[in-house]
C-alpha cells in the first residue's frame, strides 16, 4: 500500500506524477452530496413554505444568519453563503469516516488549505478596511521593535488554525482505535477461561465504541467545525475594525 507523506492512501497513480489519494476522493464525494443536498432543499420553493423540506432550508439559512449577525455584524451579510459552505465542509468531512470514507481533515492538506483560504480573506478585510499603508503600519505597533514578532504572529493564524482543527480530528480518530483495540484486549482477558468459542466473543467492543463514536466522531466532529467557523468570523471582523 503506497501512502502518501500526509498519511492518505494513494488509489491511483496518473501520468506526470499525479497521484489520487483518499483524501481528494472523499472530498470530490462529499462536495456531490453537499451539491445535491442543497438542490434538493432549494428545489421548487415558494414565498410561503408548504414543506418541510422549504422549512429545513429556511431554519438553516435563517441559522447562518442570526449567528454572522450576532459575531460580525450586519454589514458583513455578504459573508453568510462562505461561513455556510466552509461549516457544511468541515462537518461532512469530520462526519465522513462514519460511511467508511477517510476523513478529510485528518489531512493536514485539507485544514491547510482552508486555513489559507480564510487568511486570505483575513487579509484582503484589513487592507479594503485600512489600505496597504495603513496595513503596513499595523504591523510595526506598538513600537516598531514589534514589527517581526507582528509578521510571525500574521503567518501563525492560518498554521494555528489548520493545526487546530486536524490535530482534534486525528487525534480522535486515534483515541477511537486505540479504545476499540484495548476493549479487544479485555474482552480476551476476562472471557479466556470460558469454553470453546465463547472465548472469542469480543463481548466489551459490542456498543460501546459505538457510544464513545458519539463523542469522538459526532459531537466532537460538529463541536471543531463549529469552532473554526467561529474563528474565522472572528478573525475577519476583527481585521474590519482594526486601525
Amino acid at each position: 500500500m503506497e501512502v502518501s507523506i500526509t498519511g492518505a492512501r494513494v488509489l491511483f497513480r496518473l501520468p506526470l506524477g499525479i497521484t489520487i489519494t483518499e483524501t481528494q476522493v472523499s472530498m470530490w464525494i462529499i462536495m456531490l452530496v453537499i451539491g445535491l443536498l442543497c438542490k434538493w432543499l432549494t428545489h421548487d420553493l415558494k414565498v410561503k413554505p408548504t414543506s418541510r423540506r422549504q422549512v429545513v432550508a429556511e431554519t438553516i439559512v435563517n441559522t447562518i444568519n442570526n449567528l454572522l449577525n450576532d459575531v460580525m455584524g450586519v454589514r458583513f451579510k455578504d459573508f453568510a453563503p462562505f461561513v455556510a459552505t466552509l461549516f457544511a465542509f468541515v462537518v461532512f468531512s469530520n462526519l465522513s469516516g462514519l460511511f467508511g470514507l477517510f476523513s478529510p481533515t485528518a489531512d493536514l492538506n485539507t485544514t491547510l488549505g482552508w486555513a489559507i483560504v480564510v487568511f486570505i480573506m483575513i487579509l484582503s478585510t484589513n487592507i479594503k478596511t485600512n489600505g496597504v499603508g495603513g496595513y503596513l503600519k499595523g504591523l510595526t505597533e506598538p513600537v516598531v521593535f514589534f514589527t517581526p514578532l507582528n509578521v510571525i504572529g500574521e503567518f501563525a493564524t492560518p498554521v494555528s488554525m489548520a493545526m487546530r482543527l486536524f490535530g482534534n480530528v486525528l487525534s480522535g480518530s486515534v483515541i477511537s482505535t486505540l479504545l476499540y483495540a484495548g476493549l479487544a484486549t479485555l474482552s480476551s482477558f476476562v472471557l479466556q477461561k470460558l469454553p470453546g468459542f465463547l472465548a472469542n466473543i469480543p463481548i466489551f467492543q459490542l456498543g460501546i465504541p459505538a457510544i464513545l463514536s458519539i463523542y469522538f466522531d459526532v459531537f466532537s466532529g460538529v463541536l471543531q467545525a463549529f469552532i473554526f467557523i467561529m474563528l474565522t468570523m472572528a478573525y475577519v471582523s476583527n481585521a474590519a475594525s482594526s486601525e
